[in-house]
């Protein structure tokens, strides 16, 4: 709708005729020309700049960046809580140390002080809030999308292939839209976050060397260049691919059985933090000797010998420790895993709860 020259420009009219309120002050600012017809330049303007404010409040209100919100929230509330497990765990896998929790407990202790158990913790942090972000959001999306998917194939068809004469329709219908969110969510949090992971094993494992974050990142940068930032990345992904695949199938299958078991529409915390923990347990065990190799590839240059690539890395533990070596650290790791992951759910649900209350009321209630 234009303006005619004869129409009043009161702000009101201009605010109905535009998208932004700032025509309106456009229109208040031009001089009071009877040639001038400031409503249809405010229009033409409008037209040229997008409302930004509206566009960035559409996208933090959007579901998405909810749920990426409470991933966020979520993993740095249990890394702190946890933190003293994941450096025992750090130190027993890549053989620092004791071989025993008490005993690691005990060095560490004796040589930093309680502080100890929260070395890395900063970079810990600075690196599990978009890791979670990342991981827990990506999940919730690409499950979303895969589920809508598959149910628009079921009435349209599923996708063909053509071969000569031959149209060959896709398997899709195997696809569990669960493991594809798992894989997908591991490898889109492992690419982004990567070279926080080593330098935090760096602080971890060797705070002399690497006292601060800023000189660790430029230790590894001058030493190995933008590689070494992402030492041990072809073992992470590998690794990574089956654990969160298994670990998001145990949590959504486990989670969907129970509540249809019960006839409950949703879990209460104590259950979130059973399910939460024996999801964990259960991918952190499978995917567990290919964790190993990753961090001896990450650390290894520390020890002055650096395994050239994942299978060397796997072929070393088993020569100097047997097939056991595999598993060093697995019942640290237990300890960090389980309750983290428990917690980490718990307070994920919690947190979706909150942000995302407003779009769980029904539509009558809503504001």
């Amino acid at each position: 709708m234009a303006l005619s020259k004869d129409d009043c420009l009161d702000g009101a009219k201009v605010t109905e005729v535009g998208v932004g309120g700032y025509k309106e002050l456009l229109v208040m600012a031009l001089p009071k020309d009877d040639g001038l017809d400031g409503a249809k330049v405010a229009e033409a303007i409008g037209v040229r700049l997008p409302d930004f404010g509206g566009v960035v409040r559409t996208i933090l209100e959007s579901r998405e960046a909810r749920e990426f919100a409470s991933g966020a929230l979520a993993g740095a509330m249990s890394k702190a809580i946890l933190a003293p497990l994941e450096t025992l765990r750090t130190r027993m896998v890549v053989g620092v140390g004791s071989r025993h929790i008490f005993g690691s407990l005990v060095e560490i202790i004796e040589q930093r002080g309680w502080q100890g158990l929260w070395a890395g913790n900063t970079i810990n942090m600075l690196r599990v809030i978009p890791t979670q972000a990342v991981e827990l959001g990506t999940f919730e999306c690409v499950k979303r999308s895969m589920t809508e998917a598959q149910e628009k194939w079921k009435e349209d068809g599923y996708p063909k292939i053509q071969l000569g004469n031959m149209k060959i329709e896709l398997p899709l219908h195997f696809l569990s839209p669960v493991a594809i969110a798992g894989a997908a969510a591991g490898i889109a949090a492992t690419l982004a976050c990567h070279p926080l992971e080593v330098i935090k094993d760096r602080l971890t494992v060797n705070r002399e060397l690497y006292p601060s974050i800023s000189l660790a990142f430029r230790r590894i940068y001058q030493t190995d260049g933008i590689g070494g930032l992402y030492a041990g990345l072809c073992p992470t992904l590998i690794g990574m691919i089956p654990y969160t695949t298994c670990y998001f199938f145990m949590y959504d299958t486990l989670k969907t059985s129970y509540c249809r078991l019960h006839k409950k529409p949703s879990l209460s915390r104590p259950e979130l933090l059973l399910i939460g923990a024996l999801s964990g347990l259960t991918a952190s065990t499978i995917s567990f000797p290919l964790e190993v190799a990753r961090k001896r590839l990450m650390v290894g240059a520390l020890q002055g010998k650096c395994p050239p690539n994942m299978i060397a890395a796997l072929s070393e533990v088993i020569q100097e420790e047997g097939f056991r070596g595999l598993y060093r650290g697995w019942g640290a790791s237990c300890l960090k895993v389980m309750p983290h992951s428990g917690i980490t759910w718990v307070l994920y649900e919690a947190w979706k709860d909150v942000l995302l209350a407003d779009r769980n009321k029904p539509r009558g209630l809503a504001n």
